[in-house]
């Protein structure tokens, strides 16, 4: 039984292997439609979440499988004190696989050592969110053709972004990949990502404050949000919240074939202007996400592909 806690727990082979499994779901959805018959998914989203929750569910029912779960902790037991070990223990009779969204960083990590049945992190705090990821790989490669040779801009909360944490780690293993970082000072990298992860694997990359001076190097655009829930001080998240705000302005700068991604939701940092850019790819990037989900549910649970 293997579990999904990081990006890192596949290999580049293996994602390889799931990016061509979510695409040939992509292209022939109806051969998959009965592939988990039978099987259900837990989702146990402990923090308030529209497209990681429901493109799981999306891609167990797109599998044939059913759903159970819960939205948010308050319509849990946790609300009365249940430990995560304890709610996993229980599910674990429920469903056949799980996925987890909660605010503490490491607590899938706990659910996967007491659980019978997979554990898939959907998101821990600030730290890693490994199905965004391989959602991000799909769409990347789907657009570019390729995973590696490009400039990869990061801009907004690189401090609490799980999102960018996690896509860097993933990225830093496929050859000729330089990023540019994007954030104000006080939302920089944080310094275990910049050392362990970009310097002690001799990565390429520089940290600006400029989005405008960026533009035009790059091949990818990564937009995040300022995330409100992350900051205990209103005012530096008010102060921070408009730092970076991509319009037609901006994108005049960028290459004919640089796309722009973002995790979502977003509040106001992507101009709903550019919704109308062949270059904007961020709803694009949703439904890619349900595919890779649906390889990653199959991949799991060890399900064997169709002919």
């Amino acid at each position: 039984m293997r579990h999904l806690l990081n990006p890192l727990d596949f290999s580049v082979e293996e994602i390889d292997q799931l990016l061509n499994l979510a695409t040939d779901i992509e292209h022939n959805p109806k051969k998959y439609a009965h592939v988990c018959d039978g099987k259900k998914i837990a989702t146990l989203f402990y923090e308030p979440s529209t497209r990681t929750r429901l493109s799981f569910e999306a891609a167990m029912l797109n599998l044939g499988g059913s759903v159970l779960g819960f939205s948010s902790a308050s319509s849990s037991s946790a609300a009365k004190g249940e430990s995560v070990a304890d709610t996993i223990r229980m599910v674990s009779c429920y469903a056949d696989i799980c996925a987890m969204r909660h605010p503490k960083e490491g607590a899938p990590l706990v659910a996967s050592m007491h659980s019978s049945i997979p554990v898939i992190n959907a998101g821990d705090g600030g730290h890693q969110h490994p199905s965004q990821t391989l959602t991000d790989l799909m769409t990347i490669h789907s657009l570019l053709g390729r995973l590696s040779g490009m400039t990869v801009g990061l801009c907004g909360d690189l401090k609490f972004g799980r999102t960018v944490h996690s896509l860097i780690s993933a990225l830093v293993r496929y050859p000729d990949v330089k990023f540019v970082l994007i954030s104000p000072p006080e939302l920089r990298i944080p310094e275990y990502i910049r050392e362990d992860v970009l310097r002690a694997n001799n990565i390429e990359f520089k940290e600006v404050g400029n989005l405008d001076e960026a533009m035009p190097e790059l091949d990818i655009l990564y937009m995040t949000r300022v995330q409100k829930e992350r900051f205990f001080n209103e005012d530096d998240y008010i102060r921070l919240k408009d730092c970076y705000i991509l319009n037609k302005e901006k994108m005049k700068l960028a290459k004919e074939k640089m796309f722009v991604l973002h995790p979502l939701p977003r509040v106001n940092e992507i101009s709903v202007e550019v919704d109308d850019d062949p270059r904007a790819a961020y709803f694009r990037q949703v439904q890619y996400g349900v595919y890779v989900r649906m390889a990653l549910i199959m991949t799991l649970l060890e399900v064997e592909k169709p002919c």
